[in-house]
């Protein structure tokens, strides 16, 4: 959890500090108040590009100086901070404890999930998004694997790149090849495991206000020698395709509604969204069996949009499972929450 949280010039802020309880920790405002900005400051204390996926350059506060920062300290005392300075803006800066870091080691310090209105929609749209969610999930359990799944794009796109050339180098190609099939190979056990595990939390839970969700990945599977293998023997294949056939990033993650036994993405609006909430929320509590601390939950908007015996289960179900950051236009849809809850009003 944050203990403390200072914003610079970030999006609308220039200034803003704020210290946060455990438990539940309330953003309520007009629209334009700057409520999912600070979620979004929150999401760059993990590896990534925040729960927007923005460039760097767009989070500096307009008319300001240039550059942004973003520091927070935790509760065991560790500081951690990033942003961009005015002379490099797309260039992201991260500082533990006042050293500079890279900023994959976010992940070692602070597990972070999220949930946003732009998800709501994860279910129907392309793969992509679905990987960068299990992405997510798997993050919190395996710190590593955001350096493997860097690490495997950046080969992939230096070997993209070399077999467009007429005559591409075959020692360079096996090297970028070798790094793939290494880094490729431990990012697909990490989802595999992160999957495994949560489809059968999933499936143990008895029926409640939020859908059970099966889940399982389809597409390319493999280990390191297989991967290694498909990418020697797929060259001119890849290279008149302008892109790899074969890997990891050729992977979905298919979701069923299990009580219905029904893909998610045929399922309603409404379902598509709790099915999505019941993921998450049982990802948490296994992060939390796993390791021994609950991961930091940023909820965007999430209370508006359920029924009041919904969102009561949902208040329930978060009530001492860590720091939970939401946001909302309205104070009275968070009366039901504790008492002590932090409740922080923003103006535009």
């Amino acid at each position: 959890m944050l203990d403390r949280l200072v914003l610079t010039d970030f999006r609308n802020h220039a200034a803003l500090t704020l210290v946060p309880a455990p438990g539940f920790v309330v953003l309520t405002g007009a629209n334009g108040a700057g409520k999912t900005n600070v979620l979004e400051a929150v999401s760059l204390l993990a590896p990534g590009r925040g729960l927007r996926r923005a460039p760097l350059g767009e989070m500096a506060r307009q008319g300001g100086a240039g550059g942004f920062g973003v520091a927070a300290t935790l509760a065991d005392g560790t500081e951690i901070a990033t942003g961009a300075l005015a002379s490099a803006p797309e260039r992201r800066v991260v500082r533990i404890n006042g050293a500079p870091a890279p900023g994959n080691a976010l992940a070692e310090r602070l597990a972070i999930l999220w949930l946003t209105p732009a998800m709501d929609r994860l279910f129907v749209e392309p793969a992509s998004g679905r990987r960068q969610f299990l992405d997510r999930l798997a993050l919190a359990l395996h710190p590593g694997h955001a350096t493997h799944a860097a690490r495997y794009d950046a080969a992939m796109r230096s070997r993209n790149r070399l077999l467009a050339e007429e005559r591409p180098d075959p020692e360079w190609l096996g090297a970028l090849e070798r790094r793939m099939a290494e880094h490729g190979a431990a990012l697909d056990a990490a989802r595999r495991e992160t999957v495994e595990a949560l489809a059968a939390r999933l499936a143990a839970q008895p029926a409640g206000d939020f859908p059970r969700a099966a889940l399982s990945l389809e597409g390319w599977a493999g280990d390191a020698a297989q991967l290694a293998r498909q990418l020697r023997d797929g060259r001119a294949r890849d290279a008149a395709a302008g892109r790899t056939l074969a890997g990891p990033h050729r992977v979905d993650l298919t979701v069923l509604h299990l009580e219905k036994d029904r893909a998610a993405a045929l399922a309603s609006t409404g379902e598509q969204k709790a099915l999505l909430l019941g993921i998450v929320l049982a990802h948490a509590d296994l992060v939390a069996a796993r390791t021994g601390a609950a991961p930091l939950l940023l909820l965007d908007e999430v209370a508006a949009h359920l029924d009041p015996g919904r969102r009561a289960a949902l208040f329930a179900r978060l009530a001492g499972r860590g720091q939970v950051w939401m946001t909302g236009t309205e104070p009275a849809l968070f009366a039901d929450i504790d008492a002590d809850a932090t409740r922080i009003a923003l103006t535009a």
